[in-house]
């Protein structure tokens, strides 16, 4: 018999530990797991390594507000245009309060790969004549045996967990995103994959349709409706820009006070007084999440 593997939130959320490695799929405004990782903060979860998205968003900016995140490994954190760095990343790392691991967008996919085929790490010819290996000691420069050029080491730096958000999975664990952007990199590497959706399909439905499954057997699957809030769910719903204005306000208020004290009742209006992902939706309003219908 086929194990069933939908959780709730609280089930899901009791998978990730203090001190784990885990990887949050997505891109930038789009597709983020919001309410694990609001669960996460919820929980007061710490000494995280977090491996962002090919390019994180305010996701990443709220767990270091939050102080959930020690050491963080992207190519970037931002919100598109709203905000073209996150205030929370950018003076977290340039005070020192974070270890950041230096990588850009083909180093980090590299360092997933050599994860997910269990070797201890890749070259890569990217980096090569920057100062990204001087900025990041974990890179090594190397020389290719058999041309003499010089490419980079690249370790596998390999997830406890996964966590992610798509469209569709079936009762089994079989996912099927509308755009995965990253999200497959990120499962591949992982120990566990955690997912987020929109929907509960049966698994005639998948069948359907293998082309558009795009990951196999997850370990947990959590009915969330708008979990992606307030990133954009593709083919459900678009970003809400206001939220996400309102995020950047406070976090460039708290950072520019030197106090993350000033970010505590943005954390409590909508993440910690909410029990869940219902409780959570019911804050933010009916009017505003069907304002964000995309069709």
């Amino acid at each position: 018999m086929r194990k069933e593997r939908i959780v709730n939130e609280e089930q899901a959320i009791g998978m990730i530990e203090d001190g784990m490695t885990i990887a949050i799929g997505g891109h930038v405004n789009s597709a983020h797991p919001m309410a694990l990782i609001r669960g996460i903060i919820r929980r007061k979860i710490k000494n995280l390594t977090v491996i962002s998205s090919a390019q994180g968003g305010p996701e990443i900016g709220m767990m270091i507000g939050a102080g959930c995140i020690k050491t963080l490994i992207t190519p970037g954190v931002h919100a598109e245009y709203l905000s073209p760095i996150d205030p929370f990343f950018r003076f977290s790392a340039q005070k020192g309060e974070i270890d950041l691991w230096e990588t850009d967008e083909g180093i980090h996919y590299c360092m997933l790969r050599a994860a997910a085929q269990g070797l201890p790490f890749l070259p890569w010819h990217g980096g090569i004549g920057t100062s990204i290996p001087e900025l990041n000691p974990h890179l090594k420069i190397i020389k290719d045996p058999f041309h003499g050029k010089p490419l980079l080491a690249v370790p596998a730096v390999k997830p406890d967990v996964a966590i992610l958000h798509a469209a569709y999975a079936d009762s089994y664990g079989n996912v099927q995103h509308i755009h995965g952007w990253g999200d497959r990199a990120h499962h591949r590497a992982a120990g566990k994959t955690i997912v987020q959706v929109e929907k509960i399909i049966p698994n005639e439905e998948i069948r359907k349709n293998p082309a558009m499954t795009s990951i196999l057997g997850a370990e947990a699957i959590v009915r969330t409706p708008f979990g992606a809030h307030p990133m954009a769910s593709p083919g459900f719903y678009l970003e809400d820009k206001e939220h996400i204005k309102e995020y950047v306000a406070v976090a460039n208020k708290a950072c520019k006070a030197d106090d993350k004290n000033v970010f505590v009742d943005y954390l409590k209006k909508y993440i910690y007084e909410p029990k869940d992902n219902i409780d959570y939706l019911e804050r933010v309003g009916i009017r505003r999440l069907l304002s964000l219908y995309e069709f």
